[in-house]
Parts: C-alpha cells; sequence; structure tokens
C-alpha cells in the first residue's frame, strides 16, 4: 500500500514537472519607468499561471548583451523567450538563432524589422503605433485650434516606435484641420527625461518659440515641463502631450502640467506575450501580430486611468 502511494505521488510530481514551462525574457533595459510596468505585467502574470517560471534577464541597452541572453536561454533549455529588443533593426539575426534552435520567440512592444517575416513559432504582441502618435496629435491639434508652432521630442531612432510616432505627427500635421501648424524643431532625446529637460532648456536659450510639444513618450514630456518651469514658463501657454500614461504622467496631468497622453497598455502587453509565448511552446497557433489597443487619456477621462493604476 505505502509503496502505492508512494508511485502515485511520484507520478503526479512527474506529471508537473513535464508541465512546467520556463520562459525566458529578455528586456531592454530595467531602468525604464513604462517597461517596468512591463515587465510587473508579465511576472505578476506569470504568478497565477500553474508551473509557468520566467527568468528574467536586463540587456542594459546592449545589442549583443541581448543576442547572448538569447543564445544562454536556447542553452539553459527554456521553452520559449520572449524579448524587447535593443535595436529593433536587429531582430533578423534574433530570429534565426530561434528558429534554428526550434525555440518560440515572441518579441514584445517593441516591433521587430522583420515582424512581416517572422519564422513560425514567433510572433510581436504589442499596441499599433498607428494608432500613438495619431491620437496625440489629433488632440493636441485641437486644443490649439489647428494653428501654432510645435516642437517634436523624438525616442531612440533606432526604435520603430519612435520613427512611427514621429511619422504621425508629421500625417496628422498634413491634413486640412493640422495644416496650420509649423513644426520648428525635431530632434531625439532618447526616450529619456533628463535628456528631455535638457533639450528644451537648450531650445528656449536659443530664444526658440512654440506653443506646443508633441513628445513620442511621457518622460520626455515631463522633462519638458521640468525645463519649461525652471525657466518661468506659464504652463498655461503651452500645450504638452506624450504617449504611455505612466503613472507620473497622470500626476503632472492631475496637476494641469501635462495637457494629453496616450495609455499604452504595459501590463497587456506583458500578458498577451507570455500567452503568446505559451502557446508557440505547446504549437498552438497563433496570430503573428497581437495588438492591445492604445486609449487618448486627457484629463476629461483622467479619474478612469488613475484607478488603473
Amino acid at each position: 500500500m505505502k509503496k502505492f502511494v508512494l508511485g502515485a505521488a511520484m507520478a503526479v510530481m512527474m506529471s508537473t514537472a513535464a508541465h512546467a514551462e520556463t520562459i525566458g525574457v529578455s528586456m531592454a533595459l530595467f531602468d525604464d519607468n513604462f517597461l517596468t510596468v512591463l515587465r510587473n505585467g508579465m511576472s505578476d502574470y506569470a504568478k497565477t499561471l500553474n508551473g509557468v517560471e520566467l527568468q528574467i534577464e536586463d540587456a542594459q541597452n546592449d545589442v549583443a548583451k541581448q543576442q547572448s541572453q538569447i543564445q544562454n536561454f536556447i542553452a539553459a533549455g527554456v521553452d520559449a523567450i520572449i524579448v524587447n529588443p535593443v535595436d529593433t533593426d536587429a531582430t533578423a539575426a534574433m530570429s534565426k538563432i530561434a528558429a534554428d534552435a526550434g525555440i518560440a520567440l515572441v518579441y514584445v512592444n517593441r516591433e521587430p524589422v522583420n515582424v512581416d517575416s517572422l519564422p513560425d513559432k514567433q510572433a510581436f504582441v504589442a499596441s499599433n503605433e498607428l494608432e500613438s502618435g495619431t491620437l496625440e496629435t489629433l488632440e493636441i491639434c485641437k486644443m490649439l485650434g489647428g494653428k501654432g508652432k510645435a516642437v517634436v521630442m523624438m525616442g531612440e531612432l533606432s526604435n520603430q516606435a519612435a520613427r512611427m510616432r514621429t511619422k504621425d505627427v508629421h500625417d496628422v500635421l498634413a491634413t486640412e484641420q493640422c495644416k496650420g501648424i509649423e513644426i520648428v524643431e525635431e530632434q531625439t532625446a532618447n526616450w529619456s527625461r533628463t535628456q528631455g529637460a535638457d533639450l528644451v532648456t537648450n531650445w528656449l536659450s536659443a530664444g526658440l518659440e512654440f506653443d506646443a510639444v508633441i513628445s513620442n513618450n511621457d518622460e520626455m514630456a515631463i522633462g519638458a515641463i521640468q525645463a519649461l518651469k525652471a525657466a518661468g514658463r506659464s504652463m498655461d501657454s503651452v500645450v504638452i502631450g506624450g504617449v504611455d500614461a505612466t503613472q507620473d504622467a497622470l500626476a503632472a496631468m492631475a496637476a494641469g502640467d501635462l495637457d494629453v497622453t496616450v495609455f499604452q497598455n504595459a501590463a497587456g502587453q506583458g500578458q498577451g506575450s507570455v500567452d503568446a509565448a505559451l502557446k508557440l511552446a505547446k504549437g498552438e497557433p497563433v496570430e503573428k501580430k497581437v495588438y492591445i489597443p492604445f486609449e487618448l487619456v486627457t484629463k476629461e477621462n483622467l479619474d478612469k486611468y488613475q484607478a488603473k493604476n
């Protein structure tokens, strides 16, 4: 009888082990507000799943380090890999490494350059960047009454999201209702609050005049707010927009400093990437592009998004 009980217990343990799955996760950078929410979204969701373990690594914005992490995950025998790319132009090589090893790979948040030719067992989970900069710029256009001068703050130019969001800005300002808005400066601040503040300080020191700041993300927008306040500029005299609806951005909006942002569901993307990775690892079908919708955030609906954070 004891042997039977012991055997049954071992069978259960072996069955559980057989269904346990490990996902290697390479994040572009831990030290980023939005990516932290994304990473935590993955971790929190994985904890609700029986037998799923995440091994999360920080690529520290280093492409070579990220590629090495992918190779190490494969060597360790993970069931699937999730990558938040450092450089979206470097993803073709990463896809080949995973495909050659037969390991499922999911890109999250940042669109890989090879998104339209991903190998089998690979997918992309994010929000459609056609919506992000478009929602932001349309609202700023509305606030300006279709006329004025704007500066554009871009993210890292190696990043597809920065390029797409900036294109969105230009596309909106080319429309009939918004063509009265002139872009007087457009430079990168690499997604950084500090660099955003420095950039706007330089513009102000040069005597540049503008009515709006259109930023590719909230961190740079907050940097712009800091620079404008330091220069004694009234926040009522300039429209500030960003993307992501981070907790800091919502606080800035509540304080009357940030005028518009666009909610990008970081936790939703994290959960979606884990789901896609598990399905691909099991050989189940997954759409090549899985989109989590962007949502416009203004002072009128701020309460709804403060509750989410």
